[in-house]
């Protein structure tokens, strides 16, 4: 599965773009703040057709960029609990007065929302199914209500043998490598997301390669052995 990922411009927020290969349709996951250039070059060099895009959850650090990139045809998937942070993800965040005066200083305009014309709500334990790509849709809320998962029994193109992984997690913000997301934002919830590490993260195979929404790629098994918040959880 050809697998490219690379950073938004504010945030660090990792987009994801998932195709069969060059020349195919293609999945974008979260795409944040100031990545279409970045996006419409990995389009141009991989020769990729974007054919929906995938939401993790409904901050905007994670969905700013969704409507250009969907334009008037494609699809916008989230949870069904996040869907009304696309109706103002500025107004549903405590980072909207913030995120708006950095915007402005740093590229020049401040930040402006027009909702996605097409939104296809998901829900847990759902099978996704665009593009030649099956993802399962794993809900697991804390970070906010709509938080989820996207499963892929493949593995990004290039992957040694000797990481001992045969499947892929999309985690967003609810897992990442040695961390988890907060939860103090509106929507959040520190018992939810005490659930969710104990009754969905947990018991995913060890042999998971976990795709976080901020920061480097880890593995499930390297997680439940050094993550504090994944300790004591068995």
């Amino acid at each position: 599965m050809l697998t490219i990922s690379f950073p938004a411009q504010a945030f660090g927020t990792n987009c994801y773009v998932l195709a069969d290969g060059p020349g195919e349709e293609c999945l974008v996951v979260d795409p944040g703040i100031g990545i279409e250039e970045t996006l419409r070059e990995v389009l141009t060099t991989h020769r990729l057709k974007p054919a929906a895009v995938l939401l993790t959850h409904g901050h905007i650090d994670h969905v700013y960029s969704v409507t250009p990139v969907c334009g008037g045809e494609l699809a916008a998937y989230i949870h069904s609990d996040d869907r009304y942070r696309l109706v103002d993800p500025l107004g549903s965040s405590s980072l909207g007065d913030q995120l708006t005066g950095m915007l402005e200083q740093q590229f020049g305009r401040k930040a402006t929302w027009r909702e996605p014309e097409h939104v296809v709500e998901v829900t847990d334990s759902e099978t996704v199914s665009v593009a030649g790509i099956d993802l399962d849709v794993v809900h697991a809320p804390g970070h906010t209500e709509g938080s989820v998962m996207f499963s892929l029994p493949g593995l990004p193109d290039g992957i040694p043998d000797e990481a001992e992984v045969d499947r892929t997690l999309i985690t967003g913000d609810v897992l990442f490598a040695g961390s988890i997301g907060r939860t103090d934002l509106p929507g959040g919830s520190a018992e939810a997301m005490q659930r969710s590490l104990r009754d969905v993260v947990h018991p995913r195979p060890d042999s998971s390669l976990v795709l976080p929404g901020h920061g480097p790629a880890t593995t499930l098994a390297r997680e439940k052995a050094t993550n504090p918040y994944l300790q004591g959880l068995s």
